[in-house]
C-alpha cells in the first residue's frame, strides 16, 4: 500500500511539485491546530538526534570553546567582557530550547518560530535582541536540501540555530580560531553578518548547480528529448521554487535588518548590510532568469514532441496517400464480376498479360507520387 501511495505521490510531485511543495509545507504547519500561542513544537521531519551545542567564548585575546549538551552548563561562560556564540545543531528537542530561551530571556513567540521549518525568512527587533530567520540552501546528492536557520543577536551574545545535526558553520568557527578577519575584534552584530554571508553565499554555489543541470538538459533538448528529459525540468522547476520561496522574503529581511535603529547593531555593520543586499538581488535576478529558461525550455520540449509527431503523421500521410489510388486500382479490379454475361467487358481482365500489367501500373502510380512529393519538399 505505501509503494504504491509513494508512486502516486511521485507522479503527482512531477505534474504540479508547486502543489506538493505547499501540502507538505501546510501539513507540517498544522500540527500546532488548537495550540496556545508560545507552545513549543518542532514542525520539521527530521527524526531527534543528540541534543548539542557549540560554544565559543572569544575577546580579542583569546577564546575558549566547548561542547555542552545541556543549557545550564552555559552560565560560567557568560561574562560581561566576553562575546559568545551558541550554535544548536537539531532543533528537535522543544524542551531544550526552552531552557535556552529561559536563560537569554527570549520571548516564547520566538523560540515558536525557530522551531516552526515552515516560517518564512524574517528580521525582528525585539529591544533586547534581534530576531533573523533565513534559509540555507544546498545540494545533497543531487537533491535539493532547504535547511531552516534562526539567529538570535544579543548584547553580546549570537544563537543560531540549525535544523540539521550537521555543523553548516565551521568555516566561522575556524576563523575566530585562527584569529582571522574581524570576528573576534568587532561586536557580535559583525558575527552575525558573518554568519548570513555564509549562508547567502552559498545561494551563488546551489545556482552555480542550478546552471549546470540547464545545460545538461539544453543539450538533450537539442540531441534527443525524452520522458526522462521532461522529468528533469519538473524537478529542476520544484528546485527553483524552494529557491524563490527562500530568496525573496530575504530581500527584505536583510533591508529590515539594515534600517533596524538599535544598539545592537553598529553603524559599522551597515555597510556589510548593504554589500548583502546588493548579493540577493543578484540572486534574484538570477533566480528569475533561470526560472524563465527552464519555461522556455519546457516549451522547447513540449515543441519537439509537437514536431516528432508532426514528422510520424507525415510519414503515414504520405504512405496512405501512395496508396489511396493503388488500393482504388486493386479495388476495381477484385470485383467479381461474371464478364462472359455482362454486355460490358472489363479491359484486361482476360488478358494473358493483364495481371502483370496492373501491376507495372500501380508501380509507377506510386513512384510518380513519390516523385511529386519530394518535388514539394514533403519529406
Amino acid at each position: 500500500m505505501n509503494l504504491k501511495r509513494n508512486f502516486f505521490y511521485r507522479k503527482a510531485a512531477a505534474i504540479n511539485p508547486q502543489r506538493i511543495i505547499m501540502k507538505k509545507l501546510l501539513k507540517n504547519t498544522s500540527r500546532k491546530i488548537g495550540q496556545s500561542p508560545g507552545t513549543l513544537i518542532y514542525t520539521g521531519e527530521k527524526p531527534p538526534g543528540i541534543f548539542k551545542c557549540n560554544l565559543i567564548a572569544y575577546n580579542k585575546d583569546q577564546y575558549v570553546e566547548k561542547i555542552v549538551s545541556e543549557p545550564e552548563e552555559i552560565l560560567q561562560y557568560l561574562k560581561p567582557d566576553e562575546k559568545i556564540w551558541i550554535n544548536v545543531d537539531g532543533i528537535q528537542h522543544p524542551d531544550k530550547i526552552g531552557k535556552l530561551g529561559e536563560l537569554f530571556k527570549i520571548n516564547p513567540l520566538t523560540l515558536e518560530d525557530i522551531l516552526n521549518t515552515a516560517h518564512r525568512p524574517k528580521t525582528e527587533d525585539l529591544g533586547e535582541y534581534v530576531f533573523i530567520v533565513i534559509k540555507l540552501l544546498k545540494y545533497d546528492e543531487n537533491q535539493l536540501k532547504v535547511e531552516h536557520v534562526s539567529l538570535v543577536l544579543g548584547k553580546n551574545f549570537v544563537l543560531s540555530f540549525q535544523e540539521d545535526e550537521k555543523d553548516e558553520f565551521e568555516v566561522i568557527r575556524e576563523n575566530i580560531r585562527k584569529n582571522k578577519g574581524h570576528i573576534r575584534e568587532f561586536k557580535t552584530d559583525y558575527l552575525t553578518y558573518r554568519l548570513l554571508d555564509w549562508v547567502i553565499d552559498n545561494y551563488f554555489s546551489v545556482l552555480e548547480s542550478v546552471g549546470d543541470k540547464i545545460e545538461e538538459i539544453e543539450d538533450e533538448l537539442l540531441a534527443k528529448p525524452a520522458r526522462e528529459t521532461l522529468h528533469k525540468l519538473y524537478r529542476l522547476k520544484a528546485d527553483m521554487i524552494l529557491i524563490r520561496r527562500a530568496v525573496w522574503p530575504l530581500r527584505e529581511a536583510i533591508n529590515n535588518l539594515e534600517k533596524i535603529e538599535s544598539e545592537l547593531m553598529k553603524n559599522g555593520t551597515s555597510i556589510y548590510l548593504r554589500d548583502l543586499y546588493d548579493h540577493i538581488i543578484q540572486i534574484i535576478d538570477t533566480t528569475e532568469n533561470y526560472r524563465e529558461m527552464i519555461a522556455g525550455m519546457m516549451d522547447i520540449y513540449l515543441s519537439s514532441v509537437s514536431n516528432r509527431m508532426n514528422e510520424v503523421m507525415k510519414v503515414l500521410t504520405i504512405i496512405s496517400t501512395i496508396f489511396i489510388p493503388l488500393t482504388f486500382i486493386a479495388g476495381i479490379y477484385g470485383m467479381n464480376f461474371n464478364t462472359n454475361a455482362s454486355p460490358y467487358n472489363m479491359p484486361e481482365l482476360n488478358w494473358f498479360y493483364g495481371y502483370p500489367f496492373i501491376l507495372v501500373v500501380m508501380f509507377i502510380v506510386g513512384l510518380s507520387l513519390l516523385y511529386l512529393f519530394k518535388r514539394k519538399n514533403w519529406f
